[in-house]
């Protein structure tokens, strides 16, 4: 598979790579690639993302919320200034949220910054899995909920960008088993 890299390749990195690579996967978030580095070899590309998954569920509600914090508001201004990381580009993209109408994203700005002012981080949304009716849709179910609800939903949401994000990278059908 053009591109992508095996679970063999992934365990035989050193530190460096390895967070160089895996560094972004939870957006600006490399700590977590240093942290499940240590816990190689990976049976494959879901036991990857599994320890990163565990990384976050493991945080306390502060950490969870940092977390959050990492990442970027959607059709914010540091995607119309250019600002985003290639990976938030693609998805945000993806999900149709460059092609806003002015109606569209005065909407978008306006909940987002509701969002922002209730829960003190963003919101997060798996962009690529979502376009920008359900992801307005989202953040007006979602300003409902409470703090920490949100936290763990956002959480969720961004574990779901972390296995789009490692399948981008690792090739699916590599496994330690078919390497032996």
């Amino acid at each position: 598979m053009s591109g992508q890299i095996s679970i063999s390749e992934v365990n035989r990195m050193p530190y460096e790579e390895f967070i160089s690579i895996f560094g972004n996967v939870v957006e600006h978030c490399s700590l977590c690639a240093a942290a499940v580095w240590r816990q190689r070899p990976f049976n494959d590309v879901n036991h990857l993302h599994e320890a990163m998954s565990t990384f976050l569920d493991q945080q306390p509600l502060a950490g969870k919320e940092g977390v959050l914090r990492l990442h970027p508001d959607l059709a914010g201004k540091l995607a119309q200034s250019g600002g985003l990381t290639s990976d938030s580009t693609k998805e945000q993209t993806c999900a149709g949220l460059f092609n806003l109408t002015e109606n569209e994203r005065g909407k978008m700005n306006s909940l987002n910054q509701e969002y922002t002012d209730k829960f003190g981080f963003p919101f997060v949304i798996c962009a690529r899995e979502n376009k920008k009716e359900a992801i307005l849709k989202g953040l007006e179910t979602r300003l409902k909920n409470n703090s920490e609800e949100e936290a763990l939903t956002g959480v969720a949401e961004v574990k779901k960008i972390c296995r789009l994000r490692l399948l981008d990278i690792v090739d699916p059908s590599s496994s330690t088993k078919s390497a032996l």
